[in-house]
């Protein structure tokens, strides 16, 4: 097996081992502990990019790592606000930024790495769900049973670039050639999961009584296995 791949196999094991060790802290409570292990599980995810990239090197490898690396900010900025109470407005609109870039690289990325071609018609289906899913989140507040309060115009935005990211692999992959682009494919399972944690942690946020133990597990197991699906692209692109 080739030395990138034994890493990588490492820096993934060792996430599950951190992503376990993560949520038997945070079920209890949301402290500095917590926060580290978090933060390392989160280290590892952009390790399994890193390391895949050494054996296959290219600008959409560079990309996912960037948006992986913002991934992991906006993880250290919306778990911060739990302790400091005090600056929770700006510690999460500085959590939605940095996802919101990390997005915008893995765009980018899904752009370099269309094979043998990017079809630009692949935006317009893009830009008609992520237009479909901002009206839902704007005006499905109250079906949906949230209160987003003054974070309505972020989550709307947010969600409709979380939307666009993840049907956009699927496009792209569709009208470029499934056969060439099975790493755009991959991609869109990851980006499945990261749109079903977004909508549990949405409750979590902005419902009531959806902060439970089993809220916070589905969340972050959704959303590191999106995380580690979109490193993993890496191996097929």
């Amino acid at each position: 097996m080739d030395l990138s791949l034994i890493l990588y196999t490492c820096t993934l094991l060792f996430g599950i081992l951190g992503l376990v060790l993560f949520l038997t802290l945070r079920v209890k409570k949301t402290d500095v502990k917590s926060l580290m292990a978090k933060a390392f599980t989160s280290v590892m995810f952009i390790l399994t990019g890193v390391f895949l990239a050494i054996g296959n090197p290219s600008l959409y490898s560079g990309l996912i790592i960037a948006g992986l690396t913002c991934g992991i900010l906006g993880d250290i900025w919306l778990d911060m606000k739990f302790m400091y109470r005090n600056d929770e407005k700006f510690l999460t609109n500085a959590g939605f930024i940095s996802f919101a870039f990390g997005h915008f690289f893995y765009i980018a990325a899904i752009i370099a790495g269309a094979a043998p071609s990017f079809k630009a018609i692949s935006l317009l289906p893009s830009l008609g769900i992520a237009v479909i899913a901002a009206c839902a989140v704007y005006f499905g507040e109250k079906i949906m049973k949230l209160k987003y309060g003054e974070y309505k115009i972020i989550s709307t935005l947010y969600g409709s670039l979380l939307f666009f990211t993840t049907v956009f692999a699927l496009f792209v992959s569709i009208f470029s050639g499934i056969k060439d682009n099975i790493h755009l494919v991959i991609f869109f399972v990851g980006g499945v999961f990261f749109v079903i944690s977004d909508l549990i942690l949405s409750g979590t946020y902005f419902g009531e009584g959806k902060n439970r133990p089993v809220d916070i597990v589905t969340n972050h197991v959704t959303y590191y296995i999106a995380q580690f699906v979109i490193a993993s692209t890496i191996l097929f692109s």
